[in-house]
């Protein structure tokens, strides 16, 4: 893929990871769509604002009846709740799997078909290295996140024949608003951008994008006692 073709629709496009997305697609000369629940909070040049709530069915469809010439979708827009799936409030828990699971299935089932129409295209879910790891906190968030790459290795299966190809960026703690309050080691978003846009361009199904991410992924054929050795 040829970044410089694409016509790019991101969620959540107007703060944090999605705006470093939007900028990076910018920079390689896509022409891109802006997703926000506030369009009006978008103030990067150059990029097309469009109201966007993901868990909102009405506004999915009439973002896809706007933007009929994407070939690009990146599903970023996210909740973070810090819900604990035992003590937290269940609302929360609900806010969770709406954004990350619903809402990304949403944007796919709306625009899955205009990228094939289109003449084929790809699609990038944003994902974590909490969707393969619990740090037994925020435990509504992290399985949400689980959800979503099971919905992503569903999505990439299916839509493939259909020349829609569905990756997946797995990553560590970001500096961004939406961590601000966590005092971990974080990785650059712009960095994380850069090669996320790289992995897409060179037809990457997934992306693994910090040395965190790595070490999880590695962690995973040696099941509970490679990932969980305090319970061992």
């Amino acid at each position: 893929m040829i970044i410089s073709e694409q016509v790019a629709f991101v969620t959540g496009a107007n703060r944090g990871f999605g705006r470093h997305l939007t900028l990076e697609l910018l920079s390689r000369g896509a022409k891109v769509y802006a997703g926000a629940r506030n369009p009006e909070t978008i103030d990067i040049p150059g990029v097309i604002p469009v109201k966007l709530d993901i868990t909102n069915t009405q506004e999915v469809e009439a973002a896809a009846i706007l933007a009929k010439d994407v070939t690009l979708l990146i599903n970023n827009a996210g909740s973070s709740t810090g819900a604990s799936l035992l003590e937290g409030d269940v609302d929360k828990i609900q806010l969770e799997f709406d954004t990350h699971f619903f809402g990304t299935l949403y944007m796919v089932r709306a625009f899955a078909p205009i990228i094939e129409k289109n003449g084929g295209g790809s699609v990038l879910n944003i994902l974590s290295a909490l969707s393969w790891f619990s740090s037994g906190t925020a435990g509504a968030y992290t399985a949400a996140k689980a959800a979503a790459w099971a919905l992503t290795n569903d999505l990439r299966i299916n839509l493939y024949p259909h020349n829609v190809r569905v990756a997946g960026l797995h990553v560590g703690f970001m500096e961004t608003d939406m961590t601000s309050s966590l005092e971990v080691p974080k990785v650059s978003p712009a960095d994380i951008a850069k090669i996320a846009i790289d992995g897409i361009e060179s037809g990457s199904f997934e992306i693994i994008a910090d040395d965190n991410s790595r070490m999880i992924q590695g962690g995973l054929a040696g099941g509970v006692p490679a990932l969980y050795p305090h319970l061992s």
